[in-house]
Order: structure tokens, then C-alpha cells, then sequence
């Protein structure tokens, strides 16, 4: 591995926004509005969970922005928690990313892609059986990895070609959900008095309020992919801090947009009885065409997801194994492509592992979605370690509101990690066992570290 080829640092700011843009907006937004009324009981506590969740985001988006700006590195949050806690809490999070998080994220966005696109008629085959031994496999099995792998093939063979990629179907996305809003404020049934509308069958009170904040926050996940990326953006200094900043809050807004739309067509008690309200609501404006088209507009959402996801995760291991606790090869640049191409091809391989074994979108979620919160909790957490270590350090971003701002964040991701670890004790167990099989292989690596020849 030649100690002089770096990562090439080739995307823009446009790119970085499109990443944070297009990395949070998956399918969660066109979801979750029905399980939010369910929990919350009226519209206005739902629109108030919409603007909490993504105050406390942004606040997140901020605290990062200094973080990223300080540490311009591949691996973000990695660098954040080995040079803020040490080089095992580092290894323990670069493990957990790798081997949990990640490859389940790219498995949940898959199997949700697959599921999005098998209401379309013609798709329907997807549920079918292909073999059933040795392994129980359907098309929809085969096309999940067949988008893992050609997704992980576009950002093998450059960053600014999977940046490209990125920001075109990012602005597509997003005019795709314009569209939406659009339709649904035109819609000749709606009403202004749905926005006072209530849902008598709610969990209500504070458990039904937190129950909506969280399902808000997990929709807007997604914006500290770009961190990991930082090694690879002109001017980080500068353009990490915009794109993080001014990308959470344009995907605020969209998401305000969308679900005014939803409550503009539907009263409370629709959207908590319906499994997707921004499909009925549009549906109810065009018919079965509507529905086909906020359909595609998830499908569309899925994939970008997938290209920042894919993107992002692979940029952990390689900054681990440049750091020599992990194996060297990881740590390689592409001579032609200058992209983390070994650890590109072995992140493919753990999601298409997984896909293979099978499971539920929910199963894969589950196991990503507590090992994420706890690692964001502790990254963010160093933001005061790094103030009181170089207090005289100049700074191109500094957080508003310190130490309000991130201490907030902190708080609610506790809370998050709270409910995620109670609400899915299994996987929230198996994810806890996980990253503490990381101690050994950790102290393995570290020794051979400093032996005269390291793993290759």
C-alpha cells in the first residue's frame, strides 16, 4: 500500500448537500405519518414532533459541522471517537459501523427497495421463489444484491462518478416530492380544519408525544454519512459545515411540506388507520396513477439512500486499517480510481451475506438502528473533549450555542438509544454483544501492530 496515495478530493459542495440531502430522504417520510398519529393522537402534536426532530437533527448537523471542520478526515465519526476516547473506543466503533451497522443499513434499504417496487404489477415476481436449497431464495433476494453490487461497482470506480450520481437523482428526488406537496395542496377535498383534526384510538399524552419525536428522528437520519466522506471534499473546512448545515434544512422543510400535504388531504384518524398516507393522499388527487407515483418516488428515495450509504461506510474500515488495526489491504487506494477499493468490495460482500440469509426489513433495521444512536451519542459527546484540549485552536465553524446545542443532542440521543434498546431488546442485545466481541480482535490487532510485520 504506497503511504502517498490519498484519497482523491473530488467532491463539491453540491455533491456534499447532495449526500446529506439524499442519504436522509428515503421512505421513511412517506411512512411514518401514520404510525406518528397513531402514537401522537392529533395533528398539531404531529406536526410539533416533525419540528422538534428536526431541530434536535440540525442541532446534531451542528455539532458535526465543528467536528468535520476540525478533523477533516476519511472516517468521520471514527476519528471523532479514537482521537476524543482513545484508539479502542475508535476500533469499537469502526467494528460496529463495519460489521453491524452498515452491511444491515445497505440490507434494510435493499429489502425495502425490493418491497416498494413489488407493488407494481408487473414486479410481483419478485416474491417468488427461486431455490429452496440450500438456502430459501427469491427474486426479490437476487435484486437486492444485484443493486448492492452495482451501486457498490459505480463508487468503486470513482468518488465523483458516485457523486454525480448522487446529486443529479438527489434534485430528481427532490422534485419528485415538490411534485407531491404540490398535488396534495391542490386536492379540491381538502380542508384547513384537518390541521385541528384528532385521533381518539392514539397512545397519546407524553409516551405517545416521544413515540412520534422518535419515529421523526429516524426519518431524518442519515446526515452524518457525509463525515465519513470528508477526506474526499474540496475545501472541507469550509464546505462540510454548509452542506451539513444548510442539507438538514432543506430536508426539514421538504418534510414539513410533505406531511402538510398528507393532513391537508386526510383527518387525523385516516392517516393513523392508513399503512402509507402519502400514497392514499395522493391516490385520493389521481387515482391509482397517484399511487403508482409516490411508489416510484420511494423507489427513486431508496436508491440514493443506498449510493450515500454505500458511499460513506466503506471510507470506516478503510481509515481503521490506515490506522494499522485492521487488515492493511482495507486501507488500499484504487491507483486509477483513487477510491477505498478493497473496502468497498468487502462491505458488498458482508450486505450481500446477510441478504442471502434472509430476513425482514424490520429485523435488519433493528439491528443497525441501536448500535447507530449509541455511536452518535459518544462521537458527538467529543466535541467538549476537543474544546478543552486545543482551547487556542482557530476554527472555521464553531457550533451555535455551545455547549446548549450539543448537549441537547446528546440528551435526545440518549433518549432515542433508551426507547430503541427497550422496544427491540433482542437485536438491541445482539448489537450490544457484537461490538463487545470488538475488545479482542482490537488488543489482537493492536499487538500485532507492533510487531515487525503487520496482517496483510
Amino acid at each position: 500500500m504506497p503511504a502517498q496515495r490519498n484519497l482523491a478530493r473530488d467532491l463539491g459542495v453540491s455533491h456534499a448537500g447532495a449526500i446529506v440531502v439524499g442519504t436522509i430522504i428515503g421512505s421513511g417520510i412517506f411512512l411514518v405519518p401514520s404510525e406518528m398519529m397513531q402514537a401522537a393522537g392529533s395533528a398539531p402534536l404531529v406536526y410539533l414532533a416533525w419540528v422538534v426532530g428536526g431541530l434536535l437533527s440540525l442541532f446534531g448537523a451542528m455539532t458535526y459541522a465543528e467536528l468535520g471542520a476540525l478533523k477533516p478526515q476519511a472516517g468521520g465519526e471514527y476519528v471523532y471517537v479514537r482521537d476524543g476516547y482513545g484508539p479502542l473506543a475508535g476500533f469499537l466503533y469502526a467494528w460496529t459501523w463495519f460489521f453491524i451497522a452498515k452491511p444491515a443499513s445497505i440490507a434494510s434499504i435493499t429489502t425495502a427497495l425490493v418491497r416498494i417496487l413489488g407493488t407494481f404489477p408487473k414486479l410481483a415476481f419478485l416474491s417468488s421463489t427461486v431455490a429452496e436449497y440450500p438456502l430459501h431464495l427469491t427474486w426479490g433476494q437476487l435484486f437486492a444484491i444485484a443493486a448492492t453490487v452495482l451501486i457498490t461497482l459505480l463508487n468503486y470506480l470513482g468518488v465523483k462518478k458516485a457523486g454525480d450520481f448522487q446529486l443529479v437523482f438527489t434534485l430528481l428526488k427532490i422534485a419528485m416530492i415538490l411534485a407531491i406537496v404540490a398535488i396534495g395542496f391542490s386536492y379540491s377535498g381538502g380542508a384547513m380544519a384537518n390541521f385541528s383534526s384528532t385521533f381518539t384510538g392514539a397512545r397519546g399524552g407524553i409516551a405517545g408525544f416521544m413515540a412520534a419525536l422518535i419515529a421523526a428522528l429516524w426519518a431524518y437520519d442519515g446526515w452524518n454519512d457525509l463525515t465519513m466522506v470528508a477526506g474526499e471534499v474540496k475545501q472541507p473546512e469550509r464546505n462540510l459545515p454548509r452542506a451539513l448545515i444548510f442539507g438538514m434544512a432543506i430536508v426539514a422543510a421538504l418534510y414539513l411540506l410533505v406531511n402538510g400535504a398528507v393532513q391537508y388531504v386526510m383527518p387525523a384518524a385516516a392517516i393513523a388507520a392508513s399503512p402509507r398516507p402519502a400514497s392514499d393522499a395522493v391516490s385520493l388527487v389521481l387515482g391509482s396513477a397517484g399511487a403508482r407515483l409516490v411508489a416510484a418516488g420511494m423507489a427513486l428515495s431508496m436508491l440514493v439512500t443506498l449510493n450515500g450509504t454505500i458511499m460513506s461506510g466503506a471510507r470506516v474500515p478503510f481509515a481503521v486499517a490506515r490506522d494499522g488495526y485492521f487488515f492493511r489491504t482495507l486501507g488500499e487506494v484504487h491507483a486509477r480510481f483513487r477510491t477505498p477499493s478493497v473496502a468497498l468490495l468487502f462491505q458488498a460482500m458482508l450486505a450481500v451475506i446477510l441478504l442471502l440469509l434472509g430476513g425482514s426489513f424490520k429485523q435488519f433495521f433493528s439491528l443497525a438502528i441501536f448500535a447507530e444512536w449509541l455511536f452518535y451519542m459518544i462521537a458527538a459527546s467529543t466535541i467538549f473533549i476537543f474544546r478543552q484540549q486545543a482551547t487556542d485552536t482557530v476554527r472555521s465553524y464553531r457550533v451555535w450555542g455551545y455547549p446548549f446545542v450539543p448537549a441537547l443532542f446528546i440528551v435526545a440521543s440518549a433518549i432515542l438509544l433508551y426507547f430503541t434498546f427497550t422496544e427491540n431488546l433482542l437485536y438491541s442485545i445482539w448489537g450490544s454483544l457484537l461490538i463487545l466481541a470488538g475488545i479482542p480482535v482490537f488488543y489482537v490487532f493492536s499487538a500485532l501492530r507492533r510487531s515487525p510485520s503487520d496482517p496483510q
